[in-house]
């Protein structure tokens, strides 16, 4: 219940993405002007080369509201990269379900389906990219009609989306089948999430159920996969469910080393700890084309878990990588004082000490702590 309230609040306080502003898009495609909404993040006037991922809406004009507070939520707390978020007004009950149309006998879109289909593909998206700094990562999100209709970007051999959030999907005939298949056949990484709730018709769930069976079964370190099944919600009330699950899924790599993650993956590591943070990182270049300094509390996860243990020889390789990142800091110096302190060889323990006193500090690693460490075994 705090956290539920602190949520809420911080949705209020918290600073907020810049104002959402409203374009209209003539689209040559649909023969049409569509509106769709724009929000940037706070820091993209600050740095004139910095990318941001990209996050599509359909459904636009209900789900960038919750979308926008899940999204504030998650930066302030440094668990999500700032993004640009672009949605697609629909008009529930109008405009999305021509946009959405299948042929009911084999579940494509056609006509103004495929006409929408393009728009996005061939229009829209070179237009955002065009106009904004775009990095190369994007999601698409959508719910019931919509969430099937993002899943036909799936079907093309290279997806221009990497990750979809899948809310409740109204899947036509046999996407059940075709999602897993295309989803095994994708060489790229792609996030895929998916949720059903019990308060959706009992055909949805069904269906929405075959196709979670058949992506678990697939065996692909390429493929990262979330499904939930929410009790007690409805249709439309599972969505607020569903968007901080699903984000936190997607942006698992960016967050820091939490407490869960020290316990369940660090802690029964016996060695290759620092290797493991290394890919943490090249893993969010990679996914996320995101090049950030390893977080200072990521080298303290890792530096107790080699303290948790024993394997002080680790505090070598942590070193190494610590002179890489902060080659001017006392961290790398302090590991090596660490490692030699903690097996007994107290002479070069206090050397590699003084060694970091002469460096820059750097957050909680102090010239006080050092010249502590060296006063503590002068007399020995």
């Amino acid at each position: 219940m705090k956290k539920l309230l602190l949520f809420f609040i911080l949705l209020i306080v918290l600073p907020t993405f810049s104002q959402k502003e409203v374009e209209t898009f003539t689209s040559a495609r649909l023969g049409e002007v569509r509106e769709i909404t724009i929000s940037l993040p706070p820091s993209y006037t600050k740095d004139s080369k910095k990318k941001f991922p990209l996050v599509l809406l359909l459904d636009g004009d209900y789900l960038m509201d919750p979308f926008l507070g899940v999204l504030n939520y998650g930066t302030y707390f440094e668990d999500f990269p700032e993004v640009i978020v672009v949605g697609i007004t629909q008009n529930y009950n109008h405009e999305r379900e021509t946009d959405c149309q299948t042929e009911e006998a084999t579940g494509l879109p056609i006509v103004k389906g495929n006409l929408f289909f393009d728009f996005i593909g061939m229009e829209l998206l070179p237009y955002i990219t065009k106009k904004y700094r775009v990095a190369p990562f994007k999601i698409i999100a959508g719910h019931d009609i919509t969430a099937a209709f993002a899943n036909f970007f799936l079907y093309k051999d290279n997806p221009v989306f990497d990750a979809y959030i899948s809310m409740s999907p109204e899947l036509p005939v046999v996407m059940e089948e075709q999602v897993p298949e295309r989803l095994g056949l994708i060489e790229k990484p792609i996030f895929y999430y998916q949720s059903v709730c019990d308060g959706d018709v009992k055909q949805m769930q069904e269906k929405i159920k075959i196709l979670d069976e058949q992506v678990k079964a697939i065996n692909k370190p390429t493929l990262y996969y979330k499904f939930d099944e929410f009790k007690n919600q409805s249709h439309y009330s599972m969505v607020l469910s569903s968007i901080p699950s699903a984000l936190y899924h997607i942006f698992s790599f960016y967050r820091p080393i939490s407490p869960p993650e020290f316990l369940e993956k660090i802690v029964p590591m016996t060695e290759n700890q620092t290797a493991y943070l290394i890919n943490k990182y090249e893993m969010l270049e990679k996914l996320f084309s995101i090049k950030m300094a390893v977080r200072l509390t990521d080298f303290k996860a890792i530096e107790h878990g080699i303290l948790k243990t024993g394997n002080l020889q680790e505090f070598e390789n942590l070193s190494a990588y610590a002179k890489k990142i902060y080659p001017k800091s006392m961290l790398a110096d302090y590991y090596l004082g660490l490692m030699n302190e903690k097996i007994g060889l107290l002479d070069k323990a206090k050397k590699h000490y003084k060694d970091a006193y002469s460096k820059e500090p750097i957050g909680e690693y102090t010239k006080e702590m050092m010249m502590n460490k060296i006063y503590e075994y002068k007399e020995q």
